[in-house]
């Protein structure tokens, strides 16, 4: 056994070795053209991911239509969030299980299935439950897309099929708000779901056709019996809790209730819990110990923070809009078009690149270059912006990402025995939408907590004794016709101002911690091994 295999044996265990001949595993090529393959896994995660953001903005129309607050309307984003993170690490157990290729078509049916019911819901209730599977289905799809990608090509071109894999996951979020905003508005908000159905077909049958297992993937029934009862209890206590907390913390006023203490609580416990057994576990569901490999717990903490700039980034600037510009969900989605097509152009050369410049130095390049676009960001931001200038803005926000996620993505899997390779996707991918959903929340927070700070601040400056305040009121009455209720619409007009000039440099303040955030990840990328381009280092596990 090699010492990264033997790293990864849980204590007392006897592994069963998979491995019989390793020159011929090492010499297996799928006999489908790569590029066919990562094409027709890509269109599967595609379609997850972009389900995932789409279903957003339709929110309020799916509450109205079925006779819901639009709190309770949530709880469609929430439940389906809650179950796709309870699935997203097991993927490995599952492929054990089944093979991967079954457990991929799986995911795909259930998660086409569960689209169409999702359509068909005629109450909230029963939304709710075609969600919660539908968001089971749509877990395995990500992770297990990214291994079959990475067992499909040789290391030196594994980063440009990443190139593909990174399109998937940063594109989709960019234009699922448009997208769902346009079939919302001219049609209905069922056909968000609707639409999962020829592509979830389609992907079907090609993924049928053109995917296998390597030869270091072999089912086994057996485990079916034993599966890991108590770590999969504890998985869904902790993602249950971490994700309703999140979601609803806002609307609950945080730790101010209970209901997101308690959820909080289930969090905290059920993750020390699920640590603490899965590491002693002889059969783990998740198997942590590939945390022992430094390297690939450094690219999980990066791609965890990775993951909340996407996301947070996504969130952060189509909400000024809306709320500070007047742009509808449409208008807003049309203005980071241009940062789309900036990503369909700069990911592939970002996948060519790490075949000849290191992982490490491609994240650190990244890293500071998410540094000055977040301060660009800050120092351009006010109530005057145009949409060409929104629609720069998003392109110069979208550059640094290709380098960083790219590169963090490849080197998670260098050093690491092969037969891993669906462990690493699914605790990458993990990884990624927890840090998501930890910065939206955060972000989200700090946007109310600075906004209040500002008011406070430029209401001491807003006193009847101060001459530019009164200059400024005296103005405004006179604009609006003299008298009691010219000086009244003076007053809210100066109101509305004030909240204006707060929300907006909430959102400045925001961007300038993320450029902080951004500078501290400089250093943590300093820390991964330099790897040999198209190689990588060999990854020493930490005892």
């Amino acid at each position: 056994m090699s010492t990264s295999e033997s790293a990864l044996t849980a204590p007392g265990k006897t592994t069963e070795k998979t491995v019989v001949n390793p020159d011929q595993h090492a010499a297996w090529k799928p006999r489908t053209n790569p590029w066919l393959i990562a094409a027709t896994v890509a269109l599967a995660a595609f379609m997850e991911v972009l389900d995932t953001s789409i279903a957003n903005v339709a929110l309020q129309h799916i509450a109205g239509d079925l006779g819901a607050s639009n709190d309770q309307g949530t709880w469609v984003l929430t439940g389906y969030l809650v179950s796709n993170a309870i699935v997203l690490p097991l993927g490995a157990w599952a492929s054990s299980v089944m093979g991967r290729k079954n457990f991929f078509l799986l995911c795909i049916t259930i998660f086409t299935i569960a689209s169409f019911l999702c359509g068909a819901a005629p109450s909230l209730g029963m939304l709710l439950l075609f969600r919660v599977i539908q968001g089971a289905g749509g877990g395995g799809l990500q992770p297990m897309a990214q291994a079959i990608m990475a067992d499909s090509f040789e290391p030196q071109k594994r980063g440009q099929a990443f190139a593909l894999y990174g399109l998937v996951a940063v594109l989709a979020p960019s234009i699922g708000p448009t997208l769902g905003g346009w079939i919302t508005d001219n049609y209905s908000w069922r056909w968000i779901f609707y639409i999962n159905i020829p592509v979830g077909i389609l992907a079907f049958l090609l993924v049928t056709r053109l995917v296998e297992d390597p030869p270091w993937i072999k089912p086994n029934r057996k485990l079916i019996g034993k599966i890991d009862y108590l770590g999969l209890s504890f998985l869904t206590i902790a993602m249950g809790g971490m994700q309703i907390m999140l979601d609803k913390g806002e609307e609950n006023d945080w730790f101010a209730s209970n209901f997101i203490r308690i959820n909080a609580a289930l969090f905290v416990c059920g993750m020390i819990a699920l640590v603490i057994w899965e590491l002693r576990a002889k059969a783990p569901i998740i198997n942590l110990r590939v945390f022992r490999f430094r390297n690939f717990a450094i690219c999980c903490f990066l791609m965890a923070l990775v993951g909340g700039v996407l996301n947070a980034n996504t969130v952060l600037q189509p909400e000024y809009m809306q709320e500070l510009m007047g742009y509808t969900a449409t208008t807003a989605g049309m203005a980071l078009t241009a940062g789309g097509i900036a990503l369909v152009i700069v990911m592939p050369l970002a996948g060519f690149a790490t075949g000849k410049i290191s992982a490490r130095t491609l994240a650190v390049c990244g890293f500071i270059m998410f540094t000055f676009t977040f301060r660009y960001a800050a120092s351009v931001t006010n109530l005057q912006m145009t949409f060409a200038q929104q629609s720069m803005l998003r392109v110069i926000q979208m550059l640094p990402l290709p380098f960083c996620f790219i590169s963090i993505t490849n080197a998670a899997y260098v050093g690491l025995p092969k037969e891993q390779s669906n462990q690493v996707s699914g605790l990458i991918n993990f990884s990624r939408n927890i840090g998501g959903s930890i910065l939206i929340a955060v972000t989200n927070a700090q946007i109310t907590n600075r906004s209040l700070f500002h008011q406070q601040r430029l209401q001491a400056d807003m006193q009847p004794g101060s001459p530019g305040y009164q200059s400024h009121l005296q103005a405004l009455t006179g604009f609006f016709g003299g008298g009691s209720d010219g000086a009244g619409r003076a007053l809210g007009t100066l109101y509305n101002q004030l909240n204006q000039q707060a929300l907006m440099q909430a959102f400045q303040d925001v961007y300038i911690e993320l450029s902080w955030m951004s500078a501290i990840l400089v250093l943590f990328a300093f820390m991964l091994n330099k790897n040999k381009p198209g190689e990588g280092p060999k990854a020493e596990a930490v005892h």
